[in-house]
């Protein structure tokens, strides 16, 4: 074992059963985009489904077809496009595609030249300023989608959007984002749409506003066992972590007081120590400017010191530690810490370093560690039938 990110698998299923009972009777989807958010979407997607979920989302169509190639049939949606996407390819594999308005005439041209009918979920924008069609051109892309339909070209068989600020449950813009959707939905179904899904939930509206389920939530980080909440963590949710990041220590040295570490030497030892070499650095998707991010060796946590790098980052083991070699050749100590096991995060169940202290160190949030552990770290799986 060199670098590796431990997937468990039951972690994930025992979460999505947990968030599915929060929001019974809706419907589930599992959001497995970007690779599942770093965790293997094939993998995560299968797991889900055996957990209960009823639906799988994706951001891109590449996303959805690859887990069709993957022999995976359930209810798939993708609702981030380009003039690029493949949307014949879409249609033909029974993947439902989000539409915000510019895309209607690129999915009936696939529909038409299918001959078959696209299935399709309007988006509307009811306050985060992205995707999603604007309020005021709402009626006329519902009237241009409904007339497609009695066409035969399309199915209009969803209404959805997207919260801006859930995981914050005291601001009132959630408030006024479920009125505009109720809105939005009423529009549609006032125009003859026979809609089977109604969705605007992310895991943080799912957990904390019941009156956003409506026919279908879409769970994305909970299901990671990630908290979206900034004053309550996975433990206090029900959750638990899916991802463990480790390696091994690849080096123990002995150096004097004084001695700098890494790039710009930032850091100099205050006494004379042990430094540790972790082999992770921001091409395995470690945040560059995350020194003093944790690493527990051993049992005990110490902060990366020094500017981590490409490859590689640095810990201070401490005057008490041994570097392995008394002399060349002589062999390793009994207590080095060379080949112990280097945990980044995990769970957190035995103590050890969760992903919010790394989010924490590089100033940004859980969601972007996690999908940014890149694929040269390879993936591994415990606690599940893939």
């Amino acid at each position: 074992m060199e670098r590796q990110a431990i997937i468990d698998l039951s972690a994930i299923a025992n979460n999505i059963r947990h968030l599915r009972e929060i929001c019974a009777p809706a419907r589930f989807m599992a959001v497995v985009k970007a690779d599942a958010y770093g965790h293997g979407a094939v993998q995560v997607a299968r797991t889900a489904l055996a957990a209960g979920a009823n639906w799988l989302g994706t951001a891109h169509v590449s996303e959805a077809l690859a887990l069709r190639a993957a022999g995976i049939e359930a209810p798939l949606l993708a609702w981030l496009h380009t003039p690029a996407t493949d949307f014949t390819a879409a249609v033909e594999q029974e993947i439902d595609l989000g539409c915000s308005g510019w895309e209607l005439d690129h999915i009936v041209a696939a529909a038409r030249e299918l001959q078959r009918p696209a299935r399709v979920h309007l988006k509307i924008d009811t306050g985060l300023g992205r995707n999603g069609c604007s309020r005021s051109d709402w009626p006329a892309l519902v009237a241009a989608a409904m007339d497609h339909q009695r066409q035969g070209l399309l199915r209009v068989v969803g209404v959805f959007s997207h919260l801006a600020v859930a995981d914050e449950p005291h601001r009132h813009e959630t408030d006024e984002q479920l009125e505009r959707f109720r809105e939005a939905v009423a529009v549609a179904e006032e125009a003859g749409a026979e809609l089977e899904v109604r969705h605007i939930a992310n895991t943080p509206a799912t957990m904390s506003r019941p009156d956003s389920h409506f026919d279908m939530v879409r769970v994305g980080l909970g299901i990671y066992g990630l908290s979206p909440f900034a004053d309550r963590t996975s433990a206090q949710l029900g959750l638990v972590p899916a991802m463990t990041l480790q390696t091994q220590m690849a080096l123990c040295k002995d150096v004097p007081a004084g001695q700098g570490v890494s790039y710009g030497l930032n850091y100099a030892t205050a006494a004379a120590t042990t430094l540790g070499l972790v082999p992770l650095g921001y091409a395995d998707g470690i945040p560059r400017v995350a020194t003093g991010g944790p690493v527990r060796v051993n049992g005990t946590t110490y902060p990366v010191v020094g500017r981590i790098a490409m490859d590689q980052m640095v810990i201070d083991l401490g005057p008490d530690a041994r570097a392995g070699f008394t002399e060349p050749g002589s062999g390793v100590h009994a207590g080095t810490a060379l080949g112990a096991t280097a945990e980044l995060f995990g769970n957190g169940h035995d103590g050890g370093p969760l992903v919010e202290e790394w989010a924490a160190a590089a100033g940004t949030i859980n969601y972007e560690i996690v999908t940014r552990i890149s694929g040269r770290v390879p993936r591994s799986y415990i606690g599940g039938t893939l």
